[in-house]
């Protein structure tokens, strides 16, 4: 049974598939989605599946990152680097002779990232076999880096963001982009400890110089391949324990079904302390998945409009003191009075009308003052409709449609807090660790139940891994459903 049908379940309902199981999928949404997903996906989760045979596409925008310019005009960085170099060099002729050197030092470091997110991450204090095995083997692989390049990667992880790219580059615009990057859906500022490694897990899988991750019809082609029963409008009231061991799966509308593997794409709250009795849980394992962080900053706000916005997507921060203090408004609970902003346009699926989704980053879960109702929603589309349209006057006549606060992304897309990852991207909560070193290796303390959401290993941004992972951890202890 695999409660979800996202990514990273739809992934490992597949491979659980192969290997000879009978799999349901019970999918909270209607009908099935054919938006596109953001992340890597990674080579293994392609071969697999054979997802090339599928039709598989990747789509790498280009530019991936368009940026306004303080001075008129915008920076765009292409997929192309040496097109990058000469967009730099008309703002900064150091930041341009930087460029390459500092695109390729991050590629190499992030291949060494990607080799760790192929596999679930080994426990360094397990003291087992298997796990030695294998941090010997990442051991290696990371002194083939270098001493250069391996006091870099030491350096790089707690560092900010902001400190990080001062090193580099000295042109502000090009600071705020990738600072700006290195925040998404994070509750930090680019000048909290961490976030430079933030902008390097969002560089794996993607070439030297691009930092934006690609777009795939991941989803579209795994709900339409053979192999799987999903069930949609499937709510689930209760995992069902019995004796320490799962037994079931209880729904909302009274039917019971018997199985003794269940993987959850939900968040560890929801599955280990809501649906599953949290009695067979430990009261410190409880406790440390109470308290695992999910604080979502993030709010959409969709408009349209009739006149082409004169971009595909167009990122407002215009520095790293910008998104700082952006971030320090919602640091103490408010609404940031100049959030960082992440607008994608398309065309409407009908109508000449064209389709404006704008992330505004940041507005939190939890306001100090008041609430998110109508006014406050209404508040903030004005608000983040009003900055774009600064910078692409094409947004001036638009219609806001729609306003989802973090309270609604959490109840229409079960993000707990409205936080995308479901457990926020920070160096305590990776690796083993991530989000708590008691659910390493997707199991939990319930046996037969697994998780292969996003707070898994290896985080959101890497398409697939979780579930990919968290399946081949079964298959390897031999879980019979």
């Amino acid at each position: 049974m695999v409660i979800g049908a996202g990514v990273n379940e739809l992934v490992a309902a597949h491979l659980l598939s192969r290997s000879g199981r009978r799999v349901l999928v019970l999918d909270p949404r209607p009908g099935s989605r054919e938006s596109l997903e953001s992340g890597w996906v990674p080579p293994r989760v392609v071969i697999d599946l054979a997802l090339d045979a599928r039709k598989l596409k990747i789509h790498r925008p280009d530019p991936w990152a368009e940026a306004p310019l303080p001075q008129g005009g915008r920076l765009q960085l292409w997929q192309d680097m040496s097109r990058s170099v000469e967009a730099l060099r008309k703002i900064s002729p150091r930041d341009a002779q930087h460029w390459p050197a500092f695109c390729e030092r991050m590629r190499r470091l992030a291949r060494l990232l990607e080799e760790i997110y192929a596999k679930a991450p080994p426990d360094p204090v397990s003291g087992r076999l298997r796990d030695i095995a294998q941090l010997a083997a990442l051991g290696w692989r990371a002194r083939r880096l270098g001493r250069q390049g391996l006091e870099a990667l030491l350096r790089l992880l707690p560092m900010s963001a902001a400190d990080f790219l001062d090193d580099w580059f000295e042109n502000d615009a090009l600071k705020g982009v990738l600072g700006a990057l290195a925040v998404m859906h994070q509750c930090h500022g680019p000048r909290s400890g961490g976030t430079a490694f933030s902008l390097l897990h969002h560089h794996s899988g993607s070439p030297a110089g691009v930092f934006s991750p690609p777009l795939s019809n991941l989803r579209s082609v795994l709900e339409k391949a053979p192999g799987l029963e999903i069930r949609r409008a499937i709510e689930v009231a209760r995992i069902t324990v019995r004796e320490g061991s799962v037994t079931g799966v209880a729904l909302a509308s009274g039917e019971e079904i018997a199985t003794a593997l269940v993987v959850s794409g939900l968040d560890p709250r929801r599955t280990l302390l809501s649906l599953a009795d949290p009695g067979w849980l430990d009261p410190e394992v409880a406790r440390a998945v109470r308290h695992i962080r999910a604080r979502g900053v993030v709010a959409r706000v969709n408009v349209t409009t009739e006149a082409a916005p004169g971009f595909t997507s167009l990122l407002v921060a215009p520095s790293l003191d910008y998104v700082e203090r952006a971030y320090d408004d919602a640091k103490y609970g408010r609404i940031s009075r100049e959030p960082r902003l992440l607008a994608s346009s398309s065309p409407a699926m009908e109508g000449p009308l064209h389709r404006v989704d704008i992330h505004v980053q940041y507005a939190p879960y939890a306001l100090r003052d008041g609430a998110w109702d109508e006014r406050t929603r209404e508040a903030l589309g004005r608000k983040a409709l009003d900055i774009l349209s600064q910078h692409a006057p094409a947004l001036g006549a638009a219609r806001i449609e729609s306003v989802l606060s973090p309270r609604d992304l959490e109840q229409s897309e079960g993000w707990p807090e409205g936080q995308a990852y479901h457990a926020e991207l920070a160096l305590d909560q990776v690796l083993w660790m991530r989000p708590i070193p008691q659910l390493a290796r997707y199991r939990t303390p319930v046996k037969g139940l697994y998780l292969c959401g996003p707070s898994m290993h290896p985080g959101a941004g890497i398409a697939g891994a979780a579930g990919f992972n968290c399946a081949r951890e079964i298959m390897s202890a031999g879980h019979n459903a």
